[in-house]
């Protein structure tokens, strides 16, 4: 008789399943964008928090769908958008083993209450001696931008070093992100020019994207602890002839060679990892200080709270909970799906 051949039950779909090893995602990679059209440089990607969801009565402008023309309900997701601070910029220069940072520059005033890092409550230890040393005296930033022109040769890509204002959002959190951000331009010096105008300044969504871009959500989802191989891989329960088991796989490999190969679903780490939703139309955008009054419920967004000043529409959902900072990247593969404009008629809290 012929070898009997048996799919394997169970997909492993994302692989490695390890937690992520910060709280909000990382960018490695942007779109390839011609940058020799570009009228002037621009940044590739902005964050927010993630509030809720609702839905809005848009006008279907997806032609061949059977509601062509007629008002139809999208769910969306609610991104809460606080102004972010430009607070440095870095150079880098291809090598062998990747990007090298070649300076870095930091902007010499913030604004007022703008906490960079919280300081640390360390009582420092009393010395009957004490030495005398030397302060270090910091860069400026015209000075660090100065080294940069002399390199401009070297520089392959400059990008931006932002901060978040979580103390502006609808929740309590105090402890800024600090992330990179890809500055897209036709040359480096244009880039460089960019970077130093826009530093110690507030960024806007409005910046970045517009209404009706294509645009990616990248976020960390939901963690759910260890879990067995029924929920983590969707391996098919067994009966009870099983081993008197059932939640199980039925084997855990052949016995030569004599080890349980990577590729068998066991259980372990399910969620708080990253994710990556592409092509998502990006419906709604409001920079206004105060906007957040014509979005948010009566009794505010449940396990959120107040929605203050700029906000996000995004159609459909974003992976991770909510209070989660999500970052939203210029779509890396848009495809046939072209920019349009959305006819919002009206958004239902």
């Amino acid at each position: 008789m012929p070898t009997r051949r048996k799919p394997r039950a169970g997909s492993l779909q994302f692989w490695p399943r390890k937690r992520a090893k910060r709280m909000y995602p990382r960018m490695n990679s942007y779109p390839s964008i011609d940058e020799s059209k570009l009228d002037k440089p621009k940044l590739l990607a902005f964050a927010g928090y993630k509030a809720g969801m609702l839905h809005v009565i848009v006008k279907d402008t997806t032609k061949g769908s059977a509601s062509f023309g007629e008002d139809i309900s999208v769910p969306v997701t609610v991104l809460d958008c606080p102004p972010m601070l430009a607070v440095g910029v870095r150079s880098y220069k291809p090598t062998a083993y990747g990007l090298s940072i070649i300076t870095e520059a930091w902007a010499d005033k913030l604004p007022k209450g703008f906490e960079l890092k919280r300081k640390s409550k360390k009582t420092a230890k009393k010395t009957k001696k004490k030495k005398k040393e030397k302060k270090k005296v910091k860069p400026t930033a015209s000075t660090q931008f100065a080294k940069m022109e002399k390199e401009l040769a070297q520089i392959s890509s400059v990008r931006l070093i932002v901060a978040t204002q979580p103390k502006i959002a609808g929740f309590g959190k105090k402890t800024t992100d600090i992330f990179e951000i890809e500055i897209a331009g036709k040359s480096a010096s244009d880039k460089l020019d960019f970077a130093r105008d826009i530093l110690s300044k507030e960024i806007k969504p409005s910046d970045v994207f517009r209404e009706g871009e294509l645009i990616d959500a990248i976020g960390i989802t939901k963690g759910k602890g260890t879990v067995g191989p029924v929920k983590r891989f969707g391996v098919v329960i067994q009966n009870r002839h099983a081993k008197g088991k059932r939640r199980h796989v039925g084997s855990l490999g052949q016995e030569s060679p004599g080890r349980v190969r990577w590729t068998v679903p066991m259980a372990g780490q399910l969620g708080f990892q990253q994710r990556t939703e592409y092509n998502k139309r990006l419906l709604k955008i409001n920079d206004n200080k105060d906007a957040g009054g014509e979005i948010t419920p009566t009794s505010g967004f449940k396990g959120y709270g107040v929605v203050k000043g700029p906000y996000v529409l995004l159609e459909g959902s974003v992976p991770g909970p909510k209070k989660r900072l999500i970052f939203l990247r210029a779509s890396i593969r848009p495809g046939k799906r072209k920019f349009i404009v959305p006819e919002i008629k009206e958004i239902v809290r």
